[in-house]
């Protein structure tokens, strides 16, 4: 499957309907999933191989990375996402394990992980637990973070080491009532980060 054909199919997962802004349910847009899960394909870290998508909303990370060959999991506290999620995979044929679970108590091991995890604009540090969840159950991470914390990130995820870091735009479309732009494109990045065992 090539990268854009991966995006076709992704711009079929249904967004949520009644998003929550203190959870900062964005949705992540098909091409920026497509571009992280393909640059992670690429680099051999989906296909055979357990992947784990933390705080994965309605599901499009883990649902991209089971289409390319990841044994896929996906992982969120929020019950309604979840049921979105597995409808998602049901529209999709794709097979997913799903986990309520918060990201504190989440237990596991994983060859790869894949998040956007909320990026504190609504509740500070609300990025932390994913960031410290993901380097002790992953032993590959690709991360999508805005562009501002670059330096926090790097910091924060030490002695791990970034990898690469692909400098994107990530669409948040009007999603809430304190939204003024119909879409506004946030610089953003993706890291890919391997873990010090």
């Amino acid at each position: 499957m090539k990268q854009r054909q991966l995006e076709i199919i992704l711009e079929r997962v249904q967004a949520f309907e009644s998003p929550s802004a203190a959870r900062e349910q964005y949705t992540t847009s098909a091409p920026i999933a497509a571009q992280l899960l393909y640059f992670a394909y690429l680099r051999g870290d989906i296909a055979g191989l357990k992947v784990a998508d933390l705080g994965c909303g309605t599901g499009v990370l883990a649902l991209g990375a089971a289409l390319l060959g990841g044994v896929a999991t996906g992982v969120d506290s929020d019950e309604r996402a979840l049921d979105l999620a597995r409808t998602n995979a049901k529209l999709l044929g794709a097979h997913v394990s799903w986990l309520n679970s918060r990201i504190e108590d989440f237990e596991g091991s994983f060859d790869t992980v894949v998040m956007n995890p909320p990026f504190g604009a609504q509740k500070r540090s609300s990025d932390r637990p994913f960031l410290s969840k993901s380097v002790r159950v992953g032993k590959v991470i690709y991360l999508l973070h805005n562009s501002v914390v670059d330096g926090f990130v790097r910091r924060f995820l030490e002695p791990n080491r970034v990898t690469d870091a692909i400098k994107v735009k990530l669409p948040i479309a009007h999603t809430f009532k304190f939204h003024k732009d119909e879409v506004r494109y946030v610089d953003a990045i993706i890291y890919r980060i391997e873990v010090v065992l």
